[in-house]
């Protein structure tokens, strides 16, 4: 009894699977089709350079008081160790907040990534949705950097006709 259940389960999961319509699409190359998706990412990598350097600079700053202070450690008292060293790690501190307030996931580069890139994101995904529906396609599967995706048929890949759709909705 147990084995004919298994079985009409298989059965109706199977039809189910081969009723569906599905396509691929490749987002990694729909996004860099796009010129404004390009210039986005130029322009992010750019702030990412100039704020590395702000970071750099500031842990500059630590490593050049670690070392006048480990250079001048025997001639100083322990008091004065002591507020070198801390001096040290409040500094240290200051250059790992700054460097979070950047780069961490609520930082600066983030917000202007979601800034840039959500809006190119949306219309992307508009144009898979709408054209997912005129050609009937039940289930959109993204092949980029997939590593789960073990077979892509041509036919199965819509990439190019999103591309141009995506090109002319630009226009």
């Amino acid at each position: 009894m147990k084995r004919l259940i298994l079985i009409a389960a298989f059965v109706l999961a199977a039809g189910t699977v081969a009723a569906q319509n599905c396509i691929t699409v490749n987002s990694e190359k729909l996004f860099k089709s796009l010129d404004t998706y390009n210039a986005a990412i130029e322009q992010l990598d750019s702030l990412a350079s100039a704020y590395q350097k702000q970071v750099d600079a500031r842990f500059a700053e630590v490593e050049e008081l670690y070392n006048t202070y480990m250079a001048q450690k025997r001639t100083l008292t322990a008091a004065m160790q002591q507020s070198s060293e801390n001096a040290i790690l409040t500094k240290e501190k200051e250059a790992q907040q700054y460097q979070e307030s950047i780069f961490g996931n609520e930082g600066t580069l983030m917000k202007q990534r979601v800034a840039l890139i959500e809006p190119i994101q949306k219309q992307v995904f508009a144009v898979i949705e709408a054209y997912a529906a005129e050609v009937g396609a039940d289930l959109v599967i993204d092949s980029a950097n997939n590593p789960t995706l073990l077979y892509n048929s041509e036919r199965a890949d819509h990439t190019q006709q999103i591309i141009e759709r995506l090109k002319t909705t630009n226009k």
